[in-house]
């Protein structure tokens, strides 16, 4: 019998061996391979960003929140692009972003900006201009990602170093979303006039713009709120229907000037006080309610981006685009000084 049980454990024994060893004859001729392979590759991004020769040699000081971060020009002019324009644009259209974008941030440096020493720009869009980076970009985008990104970067980096130019110096390159198929004279939205912000006709297809006709309201306390916070001299006693008169346009229908209790103040002041999206108007009244009817978004100054879109659709390349939009100017590299 103990002949026996010796016999079955033994042949156990070389059961188990088996069942450990044959899984090890499987693997060993290919471990060199299993160890030795690379991690997988995140699919979703391509290879790091890399500026041109002129737009790296410019290291800014750009401001977010409370924190200051140093990047190239590139680098920066790519995280604008995104957040500035829709990246599914036409390419010529991006690339006269990316050069007013590089314009805008050349001015700025050669003027002193508005953060002093602690920075030279920020991504506040109210102040400077917008900037969002590739992550949050991606997650927008969604299954159009990587070709969207591949779109940006291209833009900024066929055109490096380019600028808008005026007697050899960066001009103050603004830039809105949609006009009313005219933009405005530098003169008309703020205080002083510039030879190369002048109306030009622009094409927009109002029709596919998201938004492009808006409609807000007020009640006279919201109104006379507002208002009065920006002109408190203006007599906002009496009917409703009296507190506006006498607005002067211009030939795309933006307000130049209107009456505001009496008071004369820019079509753009208004726009500003009551938030509306461009300062090309029209209002009624409903009741104890003034209503404005709205069309464009922006101060309607300099490019045009809907406009700019169209206008490569047409089949114009960016410097036509930008040439059009600003008077006068020449778009070539230039390399701060």
């Amino acid at each position: 019998m103990k002949r026996g049980i010796r016999e079955s454990v033994a042949v156990s024994a070389a059961l188990l061996a088996v069942l450990f060893i044959l899984p090890l004859l499987v693997i060993v001729p290919f471990r060199s391979e299993l160890l030795t392979r690379e991690p997988p590759v995140d699919e979703t991004e391509g290879e790091p960003f890399a500026s041109g020769d002129l737009d790296s040699r410019t290291v800014l000081k750009v401001k977010s929140g409370d924190t200051v971060e140093e990047m190239d020009l590139g680098t920066y002019l790519v995280g604008v692009v995104r957040a500035e324009m829709p990246a599914s644009f036409e390419e010529e259209a991006l690339k006269a972003q990316a050069v007013a974008a590089r314009t805008y941030t050349l001015y700025k440096l050669q003027t002193g900006g508005n953060h002093g020493a602690e920075a030279d720009i920020c991504t506040d869009s109210t102040c400077c201009q917008a900037y969002i980076s590739e992550e949050r970009a991606r997650a927008n985008w969604g299954k159009d990602a990587d070709a969207y990104e591949k779109k940006v970067e291209n833009a900024v980096v066929s055109t490096d170093g380019e600028a808008i130019l005026y007697g050899g110096v960066p001009i103050l390159a603004v830039f809105h979303s949609s006009s009313a198929g005219l933009t405005r004279a530098a003169g008309q939205v703020w205080l002083n006039d510039l030879p190369y912000l002048q109306a030009v006709d622009s094409p927009e297809a109002g029709d596919t713009i998201p938004n492009y006709y808006s409609r807000a309201e007020f009640t006279a306390t919201e109104f006379k709120e507002k208002m009065l916070a920006v002109c408190p001299e203006a007599d906002l006693s009496g009917s409703v229907s009296g507190w506006l008169k006498n607005a002067v346009t211009d030939s795309a229908g933006s307000v130049e000037t209107v009456e505001v209790g009496g008071v004369t103040v820019k079509g753009a002041q208004v726009r500003t006080a009551l938030g509306l999206r461009s300062a090309c108007f029209e209002w009624e009244t409903q009741g104890e309610k003034l209503v404005f009817y709205v069309t464009g978004y922006g101060h309607g100054v300099g490019l045009s981006q809907y406009g700019a879109d169209q206008m490569a659709a047409d089949g114009a390349d960016y410097k036509e685009i930008l040439t059009h939009y600003y008077t006068g100017v020449t778009v070539e590299p230039y390399v701060p000084g």
